[in-house]
């Protein structure tokens, strides 16, 4: 336990410790006013609405993606696996890359939703995008060990029984799983907020459009704006930590009554 303590204390206590004493430097109403200046709103929402859209898409996608790994045996099955990792191994900024160069109006896929109108490049779907794209394998990897171990004897017991496919879904196989997703969506969402590297890239950093908040405070340290700086970071860091513990509480609460009902 103590190694344990010095260990997290040295990593992460005492570096956001440092943070709080630099913002104590500041007076309310500075530090107001430096973290709600209407250029840090609107990088409020940019950074924490996409993330959250991002999640929650990927919390869909990403179960039935770890369905088929799981459940179906096909051509490729392996190498789809390993795809599946390769946003943690990629440097962000090569993803941003890659992402703005398929995507661009000239790019592979980008050549065909320009004529319909739908711009995936230095937009707010571009950095939704880049979001879901680096955040996607955490719910995989945390929903995919939960599937294998839910026997698909389970199912064919329910059908066995009478149930149909949606009741079987609704009544079997989502309460197992459903603490896996709130898990996945809370490590999706977390990741989303710090992201850097790949939304630089293609949201094109517009003020008031796709600037995230990450981007902003690099703005402010570029610019020796240290005060602005540490103000957006102290309100990143105080409602990622709001957000992610009501989240954690409600992923606690939600295997308690499953394990009550168990």
């Amino acid at each position: 336990m103590g190694y344990t303590l010095v260990y997290l204390s040295l990593i992460v206590l005492i570096p956001l410790a440092m943070l709080a004493v630099k913002t104590a430097s500041l007076s309310w109403s500075e530090l107001w006013a430096l973290a709600t200046s209407r250029r840090a709103i609107a990088s409020y929402k940019i950074t924490f609405g996409i993330s959250l859209l991002a999640a929650v898409v990927n919390v869909v996608f990403g179960t039935l993606l770890a369905w088929a790994l799981v459940r179906y045996k096909f051509f490729g099955k392996s190498l789809l696996d390993a795809i599946v990792d390769i946003p943690f191994a990629l440097p962000t900024a090569v993803s941003g890359l890659a992402l703005t160069a398929v995507l661009a109006p000239n790019g592979w896929l980008g050549r065909f939703l320009e004529p319909l109108g739908i711009r995936a490049v230095f937009s707010p779907l571009g950095v939704m995008l880049a979001l879901m794209f680096i955040s996607l394998p955490f719910v995989v990897r945390t929903v995919q060990p939960v599937l294998e171990e839910l026997e698909p004897e389970v199912e064919e017991a329910a059908a066995t029984l009478g149930a149909t496919r949606l009741q079987t879904l609704r009544r079997v196989i989502l309460p197992a799983l459903w603490p896996a997703m709130v898990t996945g969506f809370a490590l999706a969402f977390a990741r989303a907020i710090g992201e850097y590297g790949s939304v630089v890239f293609i949201s094109g950093n517009k003020q008031f459009e796709t600037e995230i908040t990450p981007y902003l405070i690099m703005t402010r340290l570029d610019e020796f704006d240290y005060s602005s700086a540490t103000a957006l970071a102290l309100v990143m860091l105080t409602v990622s930590f709001a957000m992610l513990l009501a989240i954690n509480g409600f992923s606690a609460w939600v295997r308690r009554r499953h394990g009550a009902f168990a």
